[in-house]
């Protein structure tokens, strides 16, 4: 009788078996990245301006010029990008009872005038430079008092990530890795239409919230089944590059949403994946390994025979489940001693510092003022070489000091990038670039340093309970973003870069894990030269 990866050795740590179903689940990382980003586009706020109908028949009338109409109409206001005309108010006058004919409007009105015209709110709506194109901003006009509204659209998906991760997980752990799968995918599918076809703000808010409970979930469930399924050595290598395919996701939604320019049917295109992965029922077999965690060891076999069949390999061994008896643990065990505490402090400020940087650089895009589709494309580029930096340098240099890195390096590119005046744009995107890489780096190396600093009975727990602060990341990071860029648009980056440099100098105060077998106990870590 042997364990799992004892049978592994025969049936094939990563052969033809293992590669199909990689290819499988990794499908699943391509359309997270939309749910997760595509706010950028489907929640973009174009240049807008009050809309004031007299005026819209005065210039048909006399011909005039967009920028000409919009500098009678709209007062100056500060800003943090200067004096500019205001978004949200316009200059209250009655065009067809006011002494300014078409020769009048032609030319510059003087200050004194407009300072004698009475101001008031965007009461007739705003008009937007966004022809040809509609986000759910533009639809539902949630521009200038309401744009916090925006914020909320993203942060409720943060709040069904962090309710969603503790739910499905549980039932991964109760029901199975591929019926909570097969579950989750369903009701992404329900939910992502749901969104699609919403009629109001508020029914848009609720069904964002219930795709969050179901996607995150169910993207976890993927990466846990597929490193179950390969050799020990295989699992940090597949877990890298599972994370890569939402790199290449983030690529694939920007071409599309060049290509579809209504939100809804955005929302729709990257919705779809999600009815397809409910075939996988017939394709993607139950982990073998939590089968036997369940006593069910008939059914781990019949799965690992295929396994060894398709791999062309023979069995000669029979299967026993070693973890039957396996000691649990609480949330008291992550903060009872020292060095686990100190542990679970710095892995949960980390996995909120990746989450809130990570996320606000890419939705940072849509609010620069250039081309967002390229803009997007490219920093989606730049994640790639992120993942070979990893399996370059974790076998070789080890966790603390790549982690460390990557940390400090992404901090001081937003830094500097905040300080670089626009005159010098391609310094400054070189920076930003810079700092995209290394916070991807550093987002990807989170999961599995995580998981090689807890010994066994609270691995999982530990993994948990620290990634929670991600989704609690993403839930402050809309607000954080774009109600400081209001007051200046480096703001943001200046915050990005003081996070992750704490983080960088936290992950120092770590041990080194590159050749140390995973603990088994407490004593383990607090005691390790015993």
């Amino acid at each position: 009788m042997t364990n799992f990866d004892d049978i592994l050795e025969e049936a094939g740590k990563f052969g033809r078996f293992q590669k199909r179903i990689f290819a499988l689940l990794c499908m699943a990382s391509m359309p997270f990245a939309g749910v997760y980003v595509g706010v950028v586009f489907q929640g973009f706020t174009p240049d807008h301006w009050c809309r004031d109908p007299g005026l819209e028949q005065l210039r048909e009338n006399c011909g005039l010029a967009l920028e000409k109409a919009r500098s009678l109409i709209l007062p100056l206001v500060n800003s943090s990008a200067g004096v500019l005309p205001s978004q949200c108010q316009r200059y209250d006058v009655d065009w067809n009872f006011t002494d300014l004919t078409c020769e009048n409007l032609d030319r510059d009105i003087t200050e004194a005038q407009h300072a004698a015209w009475p101001i008031t709110s965007c009461n007739n709506g705003w008009d937007y430079d966004y022809e040809g194109r509609e986000s759910f901003v533009t639809e539902f006009d949630l521009v200038c008092t309401d744009s916090w509204l925006v914020d909320v659209f993203q942060a409720i998906l943060g709040v069904g990530f962090l309710v969603g991760s503790v739910s499905i997980g549980f039932l991964a752990d109760k029901f199975g890795r591929k019926v909570s799968f097969l579950v989750s995918n369903v009701l992404n599918a329900l939910t992502g239409i749901l969104v699609a076809i919403s009629p109001n703000y508020i029914s848009l808010v609720v069904f964002r919230a219930l795709q969050g409970f179901g996607v995150k979930g169910g993207w976890m469930v993927a990466y846990v089944l597929i490193t179950e399924l390969v050799g020990v050595e295989y699992r940090r290598v597949v877990g890298v590059l599972f994370q890569m395919v939402f790199s290449c996701g983030l690529i694939v939604l920007a071409l599309i949403a060049y290509l579809i320019p209504n939100w809804r049917w955005l929302q729709v295109a990257f919705t779809l994946p999600y009815i397809i992965f409910v075939s996988y029922y017939w394709f993607v077999p139950e982990s073998p390994r939590w089968l036997l965690s369940q006593n069910n060891s008939s059914k781990a076999v019949e799965i690992t025979e295929a396994l060894a069949k398709e791999n062309k390999k023979t069995l000669s061994k029979n299967i026993k489940d070693d973890n039957a008896h396996s000691a649990s643990g609480s949330f008291m065990d992550l903060i009872r001693t020292p060095n686990i505490r100190k542990y679970t402090l710095i892995l949960s400020f980390n996995w909120f510092t990746s989450a809130v940087v990570y996320q606000g650089l890419i939705m940072r895009l849509g609010i620069l003022g250039g081309n967002v589709y390229i803009d997007f494309l490219i920093s989606g580029i730049v994640e790639f070489p992120a993942a070979f930096l990893i399996l370059f340098t974790i076998e070789r240099v080890g966790r603390r000091l790549p982690f460390a890195t990557a940390n400090i390096v992404s901090g001081a590119a937003c830094l500097i990038t905040a300080f670089i005046p626009e005159s010098l744009l391609w310094l400054k995107t070189v920076m930003a670039c810079v700092g995209r890489l290394g916070i991807t780096m550093a987002f990807e190396m989170v999961v599995f340093v995580n998981t090689e600093l807890y010994p066994t009975f609270i691995r999982n727990l530990g993994v948990s309970v620290c990634s929670t602060l991600c989704d609690i990341g993403g839930i402050v990071v809309p607000f954080l973003l774009y109600r400081l860029a209001v007051i200046w648009l480096e703001l943001p980056l200046i915050i990005f870069g003081v996070l992750a440099v704490i983080a960088g100098g936290l992950v120092l105060l770590l041990p080194e894990t590159k050749g140390v077998p995973l603990p088994e106990t407490i004593d383990d870590i607090e005691y390790p030269n015993r």
